[in-house]
C-alpha cells in the first residue's frame, strides 16, 4: 500500500461548526478548504493551540486537510471544531496518544452552545424593563 492512499479521519464539532479532518502523510501543514490555516483562521490561538503540539509524534510526516461543513459558526467555533477533529484523527493514527490528548483536553467535545431567544424578552435571558406604573 502506498503512502498516498493512507489517511486517517476525524470529525470535530464545536457550537454549530463541524469539520471533517483527513490526516495524511505530508510535510506537517494544516490546510482548510484548500487554503492555509493562517488565512482561514487568523486568530493566533486557533493556529497555535492544536492537538499536534500535544503529541510527540509530530516530526513533519503528517499533514491534515480539513473541510468545513459551513452550517454557521464563527472563527471560534471553527477553530474548536478543527482542534477536536485533528485530535480524533490523531487518535486513529496512533492510539497511544490518547493519554496526552485527553490530559490536554482535546478529546472532550465542548457542549456549550448559544441559548435561544425566548418570546416576550429582548434576548435569551434579558428582560424588558419593569414599569410599576
Amino acid at each position: 500500500m502506498s503512502d498516498a492512499t493512507i489517511q486517517y479521519y476525524g470529525t470535530g464539532r464545536r457550537k454549530t461548526s463541524a469539520a471533517r479532518i483527513y490526516l495524511r502523510p505530508g510535510r506537517g501543514e494544516i490546510v482548510v478548504n484548500t487554503q492555509d490555516v493562517r488565512r482561514v483562521l487568523p486568530e493566533r490561538d486557533a493556529q497555535d493551540d492544536h492537538p499536534s503540539a500535544a503529541g510527540d509524534h509530530r516530526d513533519g510526516r503528517t499533514s491534515s486537510t480539513s473541510s468545513f461543513a459551513w452550517r454557521g459558526g464563527g472563527p471560534s467555533g471553527q477553530a474548536g471544531a478543527l482542534r477536536h477533529g485533528i485530535a480524533r484523527a490523531l487518535l486513529e493514527y496512533n492510539p497511544e496518544l490518547r493519554g496526552k490528548l485527553k490530559d490536554a483536553g482535546f478529546l472532550t467535545r465542548d457542549p456549550r452552545k448559544v441559548e435561544r431567544k425566548k418570546y416576550g424578552q429582548p434576548g435569551a435571558r434579558k428582560r424588558f424593563q419593569f414599569s410599576k406604573r
